[in-house]
């Protein structure tokens, strides 16, 4: 049986006191257990602090029933979003499960802090937006129609540079007057709600792979069970199916399902609905995912491919501390730069414009050698596709966190700075992207990370003693005396007069070694440090000889150092 309702999801999102809860009433008829905030200290300060959800039904137009065959009517599932800057661990949570963003602007004051850690929000996790200009009724009637167009105009010109140029963009009145106004109807809405229609797409929703259900308000409901609120975001689940809840290591069977109060037997992905279950107490999970059963993992560390937002202001370094949001957790992790050198010519599609990459498309394999690195880049010349014969970098983060986190193996993250000044004008949004390797294991660092080949070039620079013969010259202050040498044997060396040498092991007690110069040293270098050959090395000196002459010879060593092998093992670059 085809089903006859679309649920479609719309993210409302923008500052605080932008008018986006009045927005959703306006727009609802239905309102879900968790809409327009459920929270008492919301309802004292007139703001949101939790996550709204509500509803209105649409049929289609006979216009848009070819688009959307086996459909009669689409559901507008409304998530209002808190636009306090301390809550954006909310948004950030809420935000993963819209189809569309409707970004509420309020003209008065334009963009706003808040309003672009949305904006950079909705780029990540949705790929078409809607700008409501609200509060118009603050306008004067005579300068109304100037205002909106100055703000139209101000608003295309900051979305040009983004994915969302050229969006549509509605003026409304949502509550026309203010919240200690009379009532009156709102203004604007019947277009907003055309636009809406107009922006509508099918969203890819498949029933394949784990269910997985991002659960956002539980309750008990007398005689019958515990209902648990959420949005399906991935694979199916129906009537008498087992669900797990991975963070209390429980499952349960499904007794009943409704969708906006209407009774269902299954539900997919896309879809959000409430799921009742029996014996269990709703005041264990407030906000949380929910499975079949081992479909979750949780993570202790992992490695992610990541991409810096170009308005982070700060540094993303190596060694440095940010909070990561997985679903609708937001951990303190510990961050390691790495990347994967590629030459600009590959064959590989992947790495034809590395700037517009798809988070999806991106593998990790433990096979390849990968360099350390200091700091996120976000300079295009640096990362991504640079000119003819440069060298590019595909860049990932070991990210170790703080407190393990219950998610998808393949969740979406990402890394803000919530620590900062709520009321800075800066972005907290520093970078996002999607986990390559879940590490599930607590011992990671003995049984993950040494299969991780993360290295850094060393360097080592030391003299030239003395020449045994035409082939072998013994070398001095290259290591420490308690230097292993053994561990270098049969590396490669270069003379600063352009000889290539191995070493083939230690001399002495010193930590000097001897040196195999297969090509053989040049007469110069040989007449200065053979026996023979001395004298005349210091009457060249006395006349004014080359700097290897003056300063001696020096040896260079250049290799790889394994950062997460517990050998400390080295490798020749």
């Amino acid at each position: 049986m085809t089903d006859s309702v679309l649920n479609f999801n719309v993210g409302v999102l923008g500052h605080v006191d932008s008018g986006k809860t009045s927005l959703s009433k306006a727009l609802s008829t239905v309102a879900s257990t968790a809409c327009f905030d459920k929270n008492p200290q919301s309802k004292e300060r007139g703001i949101t602090l939790d996550l709204g959800f509500s509803s209105f039904t649409v049929d289609l137009p006979s216009t848009k029933k070819e688009v959307f065959k086996g459909y009669s009517s689409i559901q507008y599932t409304l998530v209002d979003c808190p636009g306090h800057a301390s809550l954006i661990r909310t948004i950030i949570g809420g935000a993963q499960i819209i189809d569309l963003m409707m970004l509420v602007v309020d003209i008065t004051k334009g963009m706003q802090t808040q309003t672009a850690e949305c904006l950079i929000i909705g780029q990540i996790t949705c790929s078409k937006m809607i700008v409501v200009l609200n509060k118009v009724d603050m306008i004067p009637a005579e300068k109304q129609a100037a205002s909106i167009d100055k703000m139209k105009k101000r608003m295309l010109k900051t979305l040009e540079a983004t994915k969302f140029a050229d969006c549509p963009i509605v003026a409304v009145a949502a509550r026309p007057g203010g919240p200690e106004a009379p009532d009156r109807e709102a203004v604007g809405i019947t277009e907003l709600i055309s636009t809406l229609m107009e922006s509508t797409y099918l969203p890819v929703r498949s029933e394949d792979g784990p269910f997985i259900f991002s659960a956002d308000h539980c309750f008990s409901i007398r005689g019958q069970g515990t209902v648990m609120t959420g949005t399906v975001l991935s694979g199916r689940t129906g009537i008498n199916d087992t669900v797990e809840i991975p963070s209390l290591g429980m499952s349960k069977k499904v007794k009943s399902m409704q969708m906006f109060r209407k009774p269902v037997e299954k539900i997919k992905q896309g879809d959000r609905a409430g799921i009742c279950v029996t014996q269990f107490d709703p005041t264990l999970l407030e906000r949380g995912l929910v499975c079949s059963p081992g479909a979750l993992v949780t993570v202790h560390s992992l490695i992610a491919f990541i991409r810096k937002i170009q308005y982070y202001k700060g540094p993303v370094s190596t060694k440095s501390k940010f909070h990561i949001t997985l679903g609708h957790e937001t951990v303190m992790g510990r961050l390691s730069m790495f990347g994967l050198l590629v030459d600009n010519g590959s064959s590989n599609k992947l790495f034809q414009d590395l700037n517009n990459i798809n988070l999806q498309d991106v593998a990790f394999d433990f096979s390849k050698d990968y360099v350390h690195q200091d700091e996120l880049s976000a300079d295009k010349e640096k990362v991504g596709q640079g000119v003819d014969g440069t060298v590019n970098t595909l860049q990932f983060a070991l990210i170790e966190l703080e407190k393990p986190v219950t998610c998808a193996a393949n969740a979406l993250l990402i890394g803000s700075r919530l620590d900062a000044d709520v009321n800075t004008s800066s972005c907290r949004i520093a970078f996002y992207g999607r986990i390559l390797v879940a590490m599930t294991d607590p011992k990671y660092k003995e049984t993950v990370l040494p299969e991780l080949k993360v290295f850094k070039t060393k360097t080592r620079e030391g003299l030239v003693e003395r020449a045994t013969d035409k082939y072998s010259v013994i070398a001095k202050n290259l290591f420490k005396k308690e230097t292993n040498l053994a561990a270098f044997a049969n590396f490669k060396v270069t003379l600063s007069t352009g000889e290539k040498g191995v070493i083939e092991g230690g001399f002495g007690q010193s930590g000097k070694v001897k040196i195999r110069i297969p090509e053989g040293l040049s007469d110069d270098t040989y007449q200065r440090y053979s026996s023979s050959g001395k004298k005349k090395g210091k009457n060249k000196e006395d006349e004014g000889g080359t700097n290897e002459t003056k300063e001696g010879v020096k040896v260079c060593l250049s290799f790889k150092r394994y950062m997460y092998d517990l050998k400390k093992d080295m490798k020749q670059s």
